[in-house]
């Protein structure tokens, strides 16, 4: 692994690095967007386990991976706690990252924000454009939710697998943009899960291990197409 991840660093560096306009950047940034899941929610030591911590560990010394993830915020701008009022936003775009990975949906699936169900792709496509926008043209990544390993706060599976995984395909494929699977990535058991909707030490260890498999493609040359489930 840390051959790997050594390697990893120096394709990444070296290919910004050829970039005059990016060759004055210290680290490659990668922010991370998302809700609880994204945070650390009831991870213990979430400062060193939660998912985007863990990938810093991954990738090492030559990247930033900033942790903007907001507890019960949702993509949706008519949710009841929309992602697009908070500050984490807003620093997720002072942040001018260089790779971005979305991971919101869950707690849209909660009844009284899943009515807007309509509105989720156009919401995304939106939070995507905000960020390519952004001086340093980031490469987006889109990501699938971990499964609802018990169903809670009425969260289903069911609106996870026929509700969001369509619509954050529908947009990967129509922006050309990667898709992290976290729902295949994350084994919907109790071993990876702290009450059945939050990862544990152990769920989020393997988003951050599937977060380095995917940049690892980007840097790579693998196509949008290809690196799509």
């Amino acid at each position: 692994m840390l051959f790997k991840t050594t390697l990893l660093s120096f394709l990444i560096v070296f290919s910004f690095l050829a970039n005059p306009a990016i060759a004055a950047v210290a680290k490659v940034r990668i922010a991370c967007v998302g809700d609880s899941i994204t945070f650390g929610m009831r991870i213990k030591n979430r400062a060193e386990k939660s998912y985007p911590a863990q990938l810093q560990t991954l990738l090492g010394d030559t990247f930033e991976v900033g942790n903007f993830g907001v507890s019960g915020r949702t993509l949706l701008k008519k949710g009841d706690r929309p992602y697009w009022n908070d500050r984490a936003y807003r620093n997720a775009l002072s942040f001018n990252p260089n790779f971005v990975i979305i991971k919101l949906g869950t707690n849209d699936i909660k009844p009284a924000n899943w009515i807007y169900k309509e509105q989720f792709p156009i919401d995304l496509k939106a939070l995507v454009e905000s960020f390519q926008k952004l001086p340093s043209k980031p490469t987006v990544l889109l990501a699938n939710p971990v499964p609802v390993q018990t169903s809670r706060w009425a969260m289903t599976e069911e609106n996870i697998v026929n509700g969001v995984m369509p619509y954050v395909a529908q947009v990967a494929m129509e922006m050309k943009l990667h898709i992290v699977d976290f729902h295949t990535a994350v084994p919907s058991e109790r071993t990876y899960f702290v009450d059945g909707i939050h990862p544990n030490e152990a769920g989020a260890e393997k988003m951050a291990e599937l977060a380095y498999t995917e940049l690892k493609k980007i840097v790579g040359g693998t196509s949008a197409a290809e690196a799509q489930p």
